[in-house]
C-alpha cells in the first residue's frame, strides 16, 4: 500500500514520518509489524505528534468539520492540543457542544432503528 493509506492506518501524519518511510511502500506484514513492535520514530511520533486532522479531532471531542470552520488546517502537537484543552477558546466550546448534539442524534437513530428492526420482518 501507499505510504499515505499505510500513515492513515497507523494514525500518523505523513509529512512527519521519516523520508524512507514517506517514499516507500507498505505491505499487510509490514504494516502489521509496525503496529504490533513499533519502531521509536513511530511511538514519538503518536506521543507527541504533529498529528494528523483526525487525530486532532479526536482528542479535542469535535469532528474534522469543526476543525475546518475553526481555521485549524494544520496538524497540531500533543502540546498544542493540551493547551487547547486546558484553555479551550471559544470556537472549541461552540463545536464540542455541536458535536456531542450529533452524537446524541445519531444515538437515538440508532436506537430508534434499533426498536423497528423487531417489528419489521416477513410478512406472511
Amino acid at each position: 500500500m501507499k505510504a499515505a493509506t499505510a500513515a492513515a492506518k497507523l494514525g500518523v501524519y505523513l509529512p512527519a514520518t521519516p523520508e524512507e518511510f514517506q517514499r516507500g511502500t507498505v505491505t499487510r506484514d509490514e504494516l502489521e509489524r509496525l503496529r504490533n513492535d513499533p519502531p521509536q520514530w513511530l511511538v514519538d511520533l503518536r506521543r507527541d505528534g504533529p498529528h494528523p486532522r483526525q487525530v486532532v479531532a479526536s482528542r479535542l471531542r469535535v469532528s474534522t468539520s469543526g476543525l475546518a470552520r475553526a481555521g485549524v488546517t494544520d496538524a497540531l502537537t500533543t502540546e498544542q492540543i493540551h493547551a487547547l484543552r486546558d484553555d479551550p477558546p471559544e470556537w472549541l466550546v461552540r463545536e464540542r457542544e455541536t458535536f456531542a448534539q450529533v452524537q446524541r442524534e445519531e444515538e437515538r437513530i440508532r436506537e430508534r432503528d434499533a426498536r423497528r428492526k423487531p417489528a419489521e420482518g416477513p410478512q406472511a
